[in-house]
Order: structure tokens, then sequence, then C-alpha cells
């Protein structure tokens, strides 16, 4: 879990010293509700344009340790998410015999630094690297022939996102955002700069400062609602293509890697469509 905070592929390669193949699952399975570096960007930047700045607080310290604790909130939903997902899947799908865990202190033996800076090496950057790679090439082409690419003089993109958007508004977003989040399956880091780059109508991913964000997302409509729904959606939704890559690899089955994109994204939508229907109840 706590690699997962840095990168979720690295978290789930992580799995590999838990001995009982049932728990080792289990844990592949729910390494996505921890955020990684990849969503943190864009949970702070939401964070402090929406939600903070709507409280009207004008001292920067202040300002600084709202947003921490609401930071530190997120990621205590994301841990506990993984807790109450771990403990159904256990009951469930994945229902077996705990096991112990017992860590013996190998001998100690004199580091050898060039083996250890090759197998890091090639273990953990190169090969979780080249899966990026493998995906994010043919993805890059797809984002620009969608939003450059015309019929009937409109981008392909608009066609999806209106397409997407009566679906999306049951969860507190538009079909932009919905739109931004499948596009942004190579990288959560490029969601932001696709949501920007479809309202803009540039056809190219751009960017912008935090001020042109907020008068752009909230001249689309965004609300602290539609924040808070993107916030959660965010934490949990599927995993990158890495991430898949990686599960798909460590069980040896597509169907996990499957599983993996669909339990936390029901998660994320449910929590969304349940925020949607109070910020409604209560006419925000």
């Amino acid at each position: 879990m706590c690699m997962g905070f840095g990168c979720n592929a690295a978290g789930i390669v992580g799995c590999r010293i838990i001995d009982s193949p049932r728990e080792k699952l289990i844990a592949m399975l729910t390494n996505v509700f921890v955020p990684c570096n990849g969503r943190f960007p864009m949970i702070i930047t939401l964070i402090s344009l929406f939600i903070v700045s709507g409280v009207g607080i004008s001292s920067g310290f202040t300002t600084s340790i709202l947003s921490a604790a609401i930071l530190t909130a997120v990621i205590l939903i994301g841990i506990l998410m993984t807790f109450l997902v771990s403990r159904i899947l256990s009951a469930t799908l994945l229902k077996g015999e705990p096991s112990s865990f017992t860590l013996e202190l190998p001998p100690f033996r004199k580091p050898q630094i060039g083996t250890i800076l090759v197998r890091s090496l090639l273990d953990r950057t190169v090969f979780v690297l080249g899966r990026a790679a493998a995906v994010a090439a043919p993805a890059g082409a797809i984002i620009w022939i969608l939003a450059n690419v015309s019929i009937g003089g409109a981008p392909i993109l608009n066609y999806i996102t209106n397409f997407l958007d009566p679906f999306a508004q049951i969860f507190g977003m538009d079909g932009v955002i919905l739109t931004a989040f499948l596009l942004g399956l190579p990288a959560n880091e490029i969601v932001i700069p696709l949501i920007a780059m479809m309202y803009t109508q540039t056809g190219t991913l751009t960017e912008i400062s935090s001020a042109q964000m907020l008068e752009l997302f909230t001249a689309n409509g965004w609300t602290v609602v539609t924040a808070v729904c993107v916030i959660i959606f965010t934490l949990m939704h599927f995993p990158c293509s890495t991430s898949l890559l990686t599960i798909k690899k460590e069980s040896g089955s597509v169907k996990w890697a499957v599983l993996a994109a669909v339990i936390p994204t029901i998660c994320g939508l449910v929590f969304c469509a349940l925020i949607s229907c109070a910020g409604r109840i209560i006419g925000m």
C-alpha cells in the first residue's frame, strides 16, 4: 500500500513478497485505492481552487493547514476503502484462511552495488516504463485524431462528450470530464490538460495557470459539488494502463486486471452519485 503512494504499478510489483496467492491478489486489486503521484496533483489543485477558496480564508498559513487537512481526509478515505474492499473480497470472491506473516531476517552479506543498481533498473524501472510506453504512444495518436479530425464540422471528441454527458450528469460531472478520464487511461496526469483542451477546443494539450483553470472550469458549469465528485472519482476509478498491464503480468490472467478496473470504478461512481444527489437536495 505504501509503495502505491509513489506509483500503483510499483506497489503491485511489491506484492511479490506476499506468499499467499489469495492475499497477493487482494493486495493487487485494492492497491489502486491509494492515490499515486499521478493523481495527487489533480486532487490538490481541485481542493485549492474549489473547496479551500470557497471558505473565504485570507491567511496563507490557515489555507495551507485546511488544504492539508482535506487532502489527508481524502487519503484516509482511500485507505479505508482499501480495508473495506479487502474485507469484502476475503469474504466472497477470494475466500480462504488468512495466513500468518513471518519475516525472517536473512544472513548479512556485503552489498553488491552493481547488482543492486542493475536489478532495480531492470525490475522496477525499465519494465514499468516499457509497459507505459507501449500504451502511451498509440493513446497519444488516438487523442490527437479524436481532437483534430472533424465530422460534420465538429471534432469527433464533441460527439463522444455529448453522448456521455447525460450519463455523467448522474454522477455530478459532465461528458467532458468523463471523456477525459477515459482518455487519461495511459496516465492520470493528463486528465486535467484533456479537460482544458476539450473546453477550449484547441485540439492540443496546453498548460494553463490555476487562475485560468478556475475561470475556465467555472464558465463551463463547475461547482463545489462538481469538484468534490471529480476528486472522489480521481481517488476511485480504474488504474492507469501501466498498473493494469502489471496486474495482468503478476497474476497471469486478464480476468484480475479487468476486475481491478471494475471494482474501484463502481465504488467511485456510487460515491459520486450520492454526493451529486446530496448536492441537488441542498441546492448546491
